[in-house]
């Protein structure tokens, strides 16, 4: 079973409820988990392993506060590059695993070739990081930024 894809028409009610609730809440219990989702222990704890060896639950993390952690500033950059070949894609792609400040990273169509999602101190650490690091990358022809003003919504990343 380990790394077998399962297709979502595998996916039965109890899997999809076992998802939703993980989804909200992570650190639950087994047991509460099997009593939210309305069958025993064993299981759903055999569901919860089989979804995971899919690849279907990818991990379980702390959902930090920003802010409170002095983390003031959420940015989106969007990326152009000189040019869109698959070497360049990659090696850029690959650069954005070594900078802290991007919290993820997507390749997108369009105008432009990656959205960064970057979170920083302050205005100054995420200009500095604009300028000294992305728009001197060899790769990048255009950086467009959006600073955020405040989150209005943030749920789990996948309806289910």
């Amino acid at each position: 079973m380990k790394g077998r894809s399962v297709l979502r028409a595998e996916l039965d009610a109890i899997d999809l409820k076992i998802l939703r609730e993980l989804q909200c809440d992570g650190r639950m219990t087994n047991v509460e988990l099997s009593e939210r989702v309305g069958i025993s222990a064993p299981p759903c704890l055999r569901r919860v392993r089989k979804l995971e060896e899919a690849g279907i639950i990818e991990g379980y993390h702390a959902m930090l506060n920003a802010p409170k952690l002095g983390l003031d500033l959420v940015a989106f950059c969007m990326i152009g590059l000189k040019h869109q070949s698959e070497s360049n894609l990659k090696a850029f792609a690959a650069a954005t695993d070594g900078w802290a400040m991007v919290r993820q990273a997507w390749m997108v169509s369009g105008d432009s070739d990656f959205l960064l999602h970057c979170v920083a101190e302050n205005l100054t650490k995420f200009q500095d990081f604009v300028i000294e690091v992305l728009t001197a990358n060899e790769h990048v022809h255009t950086v467009r930024t959006m600073l955020t003003i405040r989150q209005v919504k943030k749920v789990g990343l996948v309806e289910i």
